[in-house]
């Protein structure tokens, strides 16, 4: 009975017909040629059915001969009856010989076929794509050929190969979504595994055999101790498992050291260990409770799975008790325990669930002492295919295996997380967590960065193999440079500002390249800030939430800021010819102004426009001033503050001096009349003309107060009038346009902190019990200090006050860097002996450094 596949077998009716049912009594009457078959196990329980041949057949010989003897129509027969009682290994064999001798070409296809499911019902996917890949091309009339060849092709990965083949099964089907679903679970898997998540899975070679090792369970508060299921040689079963062709398996134990050595796995003694297949435990948090699936063959047995529970008694355990959580005749199995003992989940086939095999729940009822009825986990965790291996973390999340919802392959590991009375949609965990082969059994310890899972994926040591997980540590950074916006050069000494969402911000100085360099905290808001003197200030937004990977954010944060000490042209704001009211496309190119003013909310600005020398209906003068206006009384509109805004009108008066080369003309190149009449080309004179009309701001003063308006001359008039009465046929004027990247805002809210409280860890301390001690859980605590796989140790310093100012004491650290790999590269940076370093992180080891890791650099 195979315990990963929750022992599908289930039908089979009592062991000794399995260990049996090769074996068949021929009576060969030698003076007829006849022969007459009787069962073994009939003949020995029915000694009058043997007595009978003997009277009757006066010379006999008795022959105890193979079923492999038989001739081809005996063969298949038996085949069949292996089939259906789940000795497929015995099926594949007697199929391959039936496949040999048949020569009707629609039986030969069936044949194919039956061997093709005893190896999809015996998870070998490589030879399913082989044999149903035969049953397509002998063309077998069962549409299920192409969709099984179709699933075989995902699970070995070929994911190009299967979408041929769940399109060709869309056509057979087109009624089953199966083919859609396929197709597109195809698409998204090799998505996935183009864009590999930071998770890190790594065989535990020590543990595992070329046979089945699966389904880790911690067995000790410490989480070095883990109880998982085996069908190692070791194993007391001495039956095979037709459904595996291994041993029934059995329960072992090992643990692991601080140095990450693992001992020999030892077998759970009897009474947990039997000769019936025992696996997929869960322990209670102090490993002295544990739950267990058995599935027993013995006299009477019907050959159905349960839960059994047993307490831990020193060494040994007691007799397990058999659990009654579903009704007789039905296969429970694979339990997990919640942190809490309150609740068990499992899985079954008992009705009541959507298909296959289902996730149920138990809770206990203190009252009665007993496990309640069990509930199903509805119709958003479980499908019509099968759903197994939960395991319910301390933070109440639901892992759990499936092959009904979008997949790579075979079993997908899944999240899910109770949202008031209902499930959350379940979440993929991806690749690498996920391969297109089985990925089950998934655990994780109280921080959620470690853990084990069980796969088969391609590069273990033979069977289902253990795999321990991690969670690499997320390393963000923004780097970038701050220079003049006009002249390309770079600024020194810029002061650059982050802010972040916890509160905290951190200053920096550019240096000679005008470059700067912050490291950034996973799920957090940052704002950056710009300021250089009679420069304008800018502003970016970036976040480190919902990021799976590490990243630099490099390139898109580059500080071009525009000079305070001469006119700023304002990007693309048009006007019809002899008009003045803005147009649409002009609104929001003024937009950028808008956040120029947020970002520098201390400036008292100019808002100048000038048109070119030709002639209109009114004068130039004051065709200029109700354009500035304009802009104005739009920017108003939008909420800037009129004490911050002066309109000017300049006509004609100021030719354009060019402060860079545009369109035909040079750097310094002053657009006066007599420029624009010496040259040739009418177009020429034209483009210049349009370059002479446009709208420039400039900084008059970076002291604005709100409510102190004196001192602003030329105060805007807050009229809109019509130009369309102007009646003059209109013609765009398109001032030079210039991309100009403006973040959005976000408001950073000033917080005050009082100092936080610092703890320190005694021996017998774990995080559970510091973060429960201060009312917080420990992934709160672990992100208060900023770690991630690091071990709790006596005298470790803890931060304890989630909203506590840290400022001084954080001034006694250094945060490492990526390049920061000995005590020699510390001392460096933070002009301190390498020794002295030592002394104060005692217990920090060099091969423990990783970016963002806090080393105590004062006392």
């Amino acid at each position: 009975m195979n315990l990963r596949l929750l022992f599908v077998r289930i039908s089979h009716e009592n062991e000794r017909e399995h260990t049996l049912n090769k074996l068949r009594f021929i009576v060969f009457i030698p003076f007829t040629g006849e022969k007459l078959f009787f069962p073994l196990w009939d003949n020995l329980l029915n000694q009058n059915l043997l007595m009978q041949a003997f009277k009757f057949i006066p010379a006999l010989v008795l022959l105890f001969v193979s079923t492999t003897l038989f001739g081809q129509r005996g063969v298949t027969y038996m085949a069949d009856k292996a089939y259906d009682s789940g000795d497929y290994y015995d099926a594949i064999n007697l199929y391959k010989k039936a496949y040999t001798k048949e020569k009707n070409k629609a039986k030969k296809a069936d044949v194919i076929f039956r061997v093709a499911e005893c190896y999809r019902k015996t998870n070998d996917y490589k030879n399913q794509e082989v044999w149903y890949g035969k049953a397509v091309k002998a063309k077998i009339k069962n549409p299920n050929a192409v969709l099984f060849l179709a699933n075989s092709l995902k699970y070995n990965g070929k994911y190009d190969e299967a979408i041929v083949q769940f399109e060709a099964y869309k056509k057979l089907n087109p009624n089953d979504p199966a083919g859609d679903l396929g197709a597109q679970s195809c698409a998204q898997a090799q998505k996935w595994k183009d864009r590999p998540t930071r998770f890190k899975a790594e065989n535990v070679a020590p543990i595992n055999t070329k046979y089945a090792d699966f389904g880790a369970a911690y067995s000790n508060k410490d989480k070095r101790h883990i109880i998982y299921t085996s069908a190692r040689a070791e194993a007391m079963g001495k039956n095979d498992d037709g459904g595996t062709g291994e041993k029934f398996q059995d329960l072992f134990e090992a643990t692991v050291d601080k140095k990450g050595k693992w001992s020999a796995p030892k077998p759970l003694l009897e009474p947990i260990n039997s000769t019936d297949n025992d696996g997929a435990a869960t322990l209670n948090l102090k490993g002295d409770d544990m739950y267990f699936t058995r599935c027993v063959f013995g006299k009477g047995a019907t050959g159905i799975c349960d839960i059994y529970y047993s307490r831990r008694k020193g060494a040994t355990w007691d007799e397990p008790k058999l659990l009654e959580l579903g009704p007789d005749s039905i296969v429970v199995g694979q339990p997990s325990l919640s942190a809490d003992g309150q609740q068990l989940y499992f899985v079954s086939n008992m009705p009541g669930g959507q298909g296959g095999y289902d996730i149920w729940v138990s809770s206990w009822e203190k009252g009665s002492s007993k496990w309640g009825t069990a509930a199903n986990l509805g119709a958003k965790i479980n499908t019509q295919e099968d759903e197994m291996f939960p395991f319910i973390a301390a933070d109440n999340t639901l892992y759990f295996s499936s092959k009904g919802h979008v997949g790579m392959g075979g079993l997908d590991i899944f999240r899910t997380k109770m949202n008031g009375s209902n499930w959350d949609e379940p979440v993929n965990l991806k690749y690498p967590a996920n391969t297109s082969a089985d990925d089950f059994a998934y655990i994780s310890d109280e921080s959620g960065e470690t853990g084990f899972l069980s796969s088969n994926r391609d590069g273990g040591k033979g069977n289902d193999d253990i795999y321990k997980w991690t969670l690499p540590p997320l390393v963000f950074t923004v780097s970038g440079k701050v220079y003049d916006a006009d002249s390309k050069a770079n600024i020194e000494g810029a002061r650059i500002e982050i802010f972040a969402s916890d509160g905290s911000n951190i200053p920096y100085n550019t240096d000679k390249t005008g470059s700067y360099k912050f490291d950034l905290k996973p799920e957090t808001d940052y704002k950056l800030v710009a300021t250089v003197p009679s420069y304008l200030s800018k502003q970016y937004e970036l976040s480190t939430k919902g990021l799976e990977n590490s990243k630099d954010f490099i390139g898109d944060f580059d500080f071009a800021l525009k000079s305070t000490l001469k006119a700023i042209e304002l990007p693309n704001i048009l006007y019809d010819l002899a008009k003045w009211d803005l147009r649409p496309e002009s609104r929001k190119a003024l937009d950028g102004l808008i956040q120029v003013m947020n970002d520098n909310p201390t400036i008292v600005i100019e808002l100048g426009s000038h048109t070119d020398s030709r002639p209109i209906p009114m004068s130039n003068d004051t065709l200029s001033q109700r354009r500035a206006e304009s802009v104005v009384n739009y920017l108003i509109q939008k909420g800037i503050d009129p004490g911050r805004l002066v309109a000017k009108g300049y006509g004609q008066n100021q030719p354009r001096t060019l402060y860079k080369d545009i369109g035909s003309f040079k750097e310094g190149d002053v657009l006066t009349d007599a420029f624009i009449n010496a040259l040739k080309k009418p177009a020429l004179k034209e483009e210049a003309h349009q370059l002479n009309r446009r709208t420039e701001f400039r900084v008059l003063r970076t002291n604005f107060i709100k409510g102190d308006n004196t001192d602003v001359p030329n105060r805007p008039v807050i009229e809109i009038v019509d130009s369309a009465s102007m009646n003059r046929p209109p013609e765009n004027i398109i001032i030079e346009q210039t991309k100009t990247e403006v973040p959005t805002k976000v408001e950073i809210k000033e917080v005050i902190k009082v100092s936080g409280d610092i703890y320190t860890a005694e021996k017998k301390d774990t995080y559970s019990s510091v973060a429960k001690k201060y009312n917080m859980d420990v992934k709160t605590l672990k992100a208060l200090n900023d770690l991630k796989a690091e071990l709790i140790y006596e005298g470790m310093e803890l931060k304890v006050t989630q909203d506590g100012d840290y400022t001084e004491y954080n001034k006694k650290f250094y945060t490492l860097d990526k390049e920061d790999k000995k005590w020699k590269d510390v001392a460096k940076k933070t002009n301190l002996k390498d020794g002295d370093l030592k002394k104060m992180n005692k217990n920090i080891d060099e091969d423990q450094f990783r970016a963002g890791k806090k080393i105590r650099i004062a006392k």
